[in-house]
């Protein structure tokens, strides 16, 4: 392997869900393990993360929801396609299925992107550099012209394409979250042309997929970065870009954390602490730096 220089995006993913959440991410960010951050507006600690990222000059982007709790938009909080009988989101899977039904208002998805947007300008000050998915939805059919029009609209130039080169190598996943993967990976494909139709752009590699949670280890993030490397087939000559999705933390402890229901089984496990070990490792550091692997945000590209 030639050495390539590499430009690294970690990414910690939801940010703002609770304060120690906010507190783990900080903490791999101080160490050099995080470098850029995705915010959850409607997460319970939103407000306090924005603040973090200030005080600690962290680069912060925008994790658009749009399945779990509870719409930023006032006027989408009482009666919208988007909520359940309960009051809330329709889930990660509820919502693919409203979807799939015909359910769902566009413009009310569009409304609440554009609230979250709002939001985020309010809370950090600026516009999000980068504007992705959480659980995947800026993907889906319908959803990705949606989302790439507020994107447009707004200027922000980069999201994520969540194709892993090396997820179909992965026997550790198991069938129904596999399943689940390789049904993003395919609104993915066909969301390529949408984004790039209206200008935005992403790195030239995702990974996080297979180094998710309890499969998340020093060897499986080098790895997955070198086989990502090796299948760039029109490798270019300088720089190659790579956006590594994270979910470090310390486990939420109810009843705080979420988007207004409480915090989910994943929030609560130890995976979050096993992610947030596994980042910090000097070991993972020292070999990005003999790779010639160059930590940034997407500011940097």
């Amino acid at each position: 392997l030639r050495m390539l220089q590499v430009k690294l995006i970690v990414t910690g993913d939801d940010f703002g869900y609770c304060p120690r959440r906010n507190q783990g991410i900080v903490d791999c960010f101080l160490a050099g393990a995080v470098s850029n951050v995705s915010l959850l507006v409607n997460g319970s600690a939103a407000a306090d993360a924005a603040k973090l990222a200030k005080r600690y000059n962290i680069p912060i982007g925008l994790h658009a929801n749009l399945s779990e709790g509870s719409p930023v938009c006032e006027v989408l909080k009482t009666n919208s396609s988007l909520l359940n009988q309960d009051g809330f989101f329709h889930g990660k899977m509820g919502f693919r299925t409203a979807l799939s039904k015909g359910l769902l208002n566009m413009s009310e998805v569009k409304q609440e992107l554009k609230a979250q947007v709002e939001l985020f300008h309010e809370l950090t000050g600026h516009l999000p550099p980068h504007m992705d998915g959480h659980q995947h939805v800026h993907v889906l059919p319908e959803v990705r012209h949606v989302f790439a029009e507020v994107l447009e609209e707004y200027g922000i130039k980069y999201t994520r394409v969540p194709i892993e080169p090396g997820l179909h190598n992965c026997d550790q996943i198991p069938p129904s979250l596999m399943d689940f993967y390789l049904g993003v990976e395919e609104d993915s494909f066909n969301t390529v042309d949408v984004f790039r139709k209206h200008g935005i752009r992403w790195p030239d590699i995702y990974i996080g997929l297979s180094t998710m949670g309890r499969n998340m280890s020093v060897s499986s993030i080098l790895s997955a970065i070198d086989s990502a490397v090796l299948q760039l087939t029109a490798a270019p000559s300088s720089a190659v870009t790579i956006e590594l999705m994270v979910h470090p933390g310390y486990p939420s402890v109810p009843p705080l954390g979420g988007c207004g229901e409480g915090p989910d089984d994943f929030s609560q496990s130890w995976e979050r602490l096993h992610e947030l070990q596994t980042l910090i490792k000097p070991e993972l550091q020292s070999h990005y730096k003999s790779r010639n692997i160059q930590l940034c945000s997407f500011k940097d590209l």
